[in-house]
């Protein structure tokens, strides 16, 4: 392991899930503390402070409840972690229903069913399907990506997020070119929290420089353990 490499929790649902990011975050030179939910609530204080945060959010889409209200309560299960990064400033980077997780915890909603964006089947397995979004110009996400404007990426979600379930403590920075569904969220009262509704760490799906969102969480979380007392 990287000798300076930032500690960066990763929430999960699972052993399984947390494994995938785990491993991007090594592969950027992080050292990456898995966050289950029975692991969250240990004795708080153990271990090496973390520098950054990873949310990956819960998996809904086989779940049998379909009301919002009970999906949003599922969601909320993080948002002790998620709050207390936020208070401290942390840097934090939502992936995927992580997305859903954080506009959850500072007080939005979800859209229950969001056609054309979920998962489809070939060949009897679950694949991602695509579609454009828009990235704005001069959003932090951009800043990360290189810039904005139009790009192609995958999509594995049945639900989602428009302005009528915008958390107001966060701004929209990506949307679908199809249906104006929100693709990214940012936080404008922090100095970095990005949140994506697509699948960066799924490499061959989207352009390269999309992987640089845990890059620079990693680096983040360094330049944030630095500068600790």
């Amino acid at each position: 392991m990287i000798p300076d490499a930032p500690v960066i929790g990763v929430t999960a649902e699972s052993a399984e899930q947390a494994t995938v990011y785990a491993r991007v975050i090594e592969r950027c030179g992080g050292a990456p503390r898995v966050l289950l939910p029975e692991i969250q609530r240990a004795e708080p204080g153990t271990g090496e402070p973390i520098g950054g945060l990873l949310v990956c959010g819960r998996q809904y889409a086989d779940s049998p409840e379909r009301q919002c209200g009970t999906r949003q309560m599922q969601g909320t299960v993080e948002s002790p972690i998620i709050m207390a990064a936020l208070d401290n400033d942390l840097p934090v980077l939502c992936i995927g229903q992580g997305m859903h997780t954080l506009n959850l915890a500072m007080g939005g909603g979800l859209v229950e069913d969001i056609s054309g964006h979920a998962v489809v089947k070939q060949d009897g397995e679950a694949v991602s399907s695509y579609h454009r979004i828009f990235i704005s110009p001069g959003s932090k996400l951009a800043a990360v990506v290189g810039s904005g404007g139009f790009v192609r990426v995958n999509s594995r979600h049945g639900q989602g997020v428009r302005h009528a379930q915008k958390s107001s403590m966060l701004m929209a920075s990506a949307y679908s070119a199809e249906d104006g569904v929100i693709e990214a969220l940012e936080s404008t009262r922090h100095r970095w929290v990005i949140a994506v509704q697509f699948h960066p760490e799924r490499r061959t799906e989207l352009p390269p420089h999309f992987y640089r969102l845990f890059e620079v969480l990693v680096q983040r979380g360094r330049e944030r353990t630095a500068s600790s007392p």
